[in-house]
C-alpha cells in the first residue's frame, strides 16, 4: 500500500483527525497533571472509567460515546471522591489510595465486562476492545463528538490557564489570594476524566494514562516556561496520534492505540537524548566544557605561578 494513498480514504481521514485532536487535548491536560505530581491519577481514572462504561452499556444496550462519557464521568467522580476520602480520613497516603482505587474499580470493570460477554449480546458488544482501543471502529458521529469534547478541553485549559498555573506551582499563594483551589482541583480532575473517556475508544483503558503523561514529560525537557510546555505537549501528542494512525493503516491490522503510545514514547526518548540544556547529549557537552574550562584555568594558574617564581 502506498503511504500517500492512506490520506485518500475518507474513513482514515476521520480517524486521523480524531487521533490528532485526542493527542493534542491529552497533552494539554496531562501537562497540569504532570506538574501537580498526579501522573498516577490519570492511570487510576482511566481504569476507573471501565465499570462506568460497562454499566452504561448494560443499561442502554448501545455503544454510544456520549453515553459512555456520562457513565465514565460518574465513575471517575466516584473514584476521585473515594481517593480524597481515603487520604483525608485515614493514614493512607495518596499513592496507596490511588493504587487501591485503581485495582478495585478495574476489577469491578473486568467482572462487568465478563458478564456482558457472556450475555446474549456479548458477541456483538465488542467492549473488550475498550481495554486496548480500536480506533478503526470509530464512526463519523464518534469523531464529531470527540472533536467537540477535545476542543472543549483545550478551551477550558486556555480559559483557566492562569488559575491552573498558580495551582500547579504555588497552591498556597493561590489559596491566599482567594482562589477556590478545591473547586479548581476538581475541575482539573473532571477534565482528566473527560480526556480519558474520549481516548478510551481509540487508545484504550490500559494505555490512555501514557498518552496523558508522556507528551507532557517530553515537553518538559525542552522548556522552562509553562505556556511553551503546554503548547509543545499538545504538538507532541498530536504528532503521536498522527504517526500511530498512519503506521496502523499502512501496516494493516496493527492496533492504533499501542502505536500512538509507542510514537509518544519515541518522542520522549528523542527529547531525553537531544533536548537543549536537559538532554543527555547537552549535559554531556556541558560537563565536557566545564572540565575543559577547569583544566584551562588550572593550566593558566600553574603558568602564572611558574612565572612568579
Amino acid at each position: 500500500m502506498n503511504i500517500f494513498s492512506i490520506f485518500q480514504d475518507p474513513n482514515t481521514q476521520w480517524i486521523l483527525f480524531g487521533s490528532i485532536l485526542l493527542g493534542i487535548s491529552s497533552g494539554v491536560i496531562g501537562s497540569f497533571a504532570y506538574l501537580r505530581k498526579q501522573s498516577l491519577m490519570g492511570d487510576a481514572l482511566s481504569h476507573a472509567a471501565l465499570p462506568g462504561v460497562c454499566l452504561v452499556f448494560m443499561i442502554t444496550g448501545t455503544k454510544s460515546i456520549f453515553y459512555f462519557l456520562i457513565g465514565a464521568i460518574i465513575a471517575g467522580i466516584l473514584a476521585t471522591i473515594s481517593i480524597s476520602f481515603i487520604t483525608r480520613q485515614t493514614r493512607i497516603k495518596q499513592d496507596s489510595a490511588l493504587g487501591i482505587i485503581l485495582t478495585v474499580f478495574f476489577g469491578i470493570g473486568i467482572v462487568l465486562l465478563t458478564q456482558i460477554q457472556h450475555s446474549e449480546s456479548g458477541n456483538q458488544s465488542g467492549l473488550d476492545k475498550f481495554l486496548f482501543g480500536q480506533a478503526a471502529s470509530m464512526v463519523h458521529s464518534d469523531v464529531y463528538t470527540m472533536a467537540g469534547i477535545c476542543l472543549f478541553l483545550i478551551g477550558m485549559s486556555v480559559l483557566f490557564f492562569k488559575e491552573f498555573k498558580l495551582l500547579s506551582f504555588d497552591p498556597g499563594f493561590a489559596k491566599g489570594i482567594g482562589l477556590p483551589i478545591v473547586l479548581l482541583d476538581q475541575i482539573i480532575m473532571l477534565l482528566m476524566v473527560i480526556a480519558v473517556v474520549v481516548g478510551i475508544q481509540a487508545v484504550g483503558v490500559v494505555l490512555m494514562a501514557a498518552l496523558l503523561i508522556t507528551p507532557a514529560v517530553s515537553a518538559r525537557y525542552w522548556t522552562e516556561k509553562l505556556h511553551v510546555m503546554v503548547v509543545l505537549a499538545g504538538i507532541f501528542g498530536g504528532i503521536s496520534g498522527m504517526i500511530g494512525t498512519i503506521i496502523s493503516t499502512w501496516a494493516n491490522n496493527l492496533p492504533t492505540g499501542p502505536l500512538i503510545v509507542i510514537a509518544a514514547t519515541s518522542i520522549f526518548i528523542v527529547s531525553v537524548l537531544i533536548a537543549p540544556n536537559k538532554g543527555v547529549f547537552a549535559k554531556m557537552m556541558s560537563r565536557k566544557k566545564t572540565k575543559s574550562d577547569v583544566l584551562h584555568h588550572h593550566i593558566k594558574q600553574v603558568v602564572k605561578d611558574g612565572k612568579a617564581i
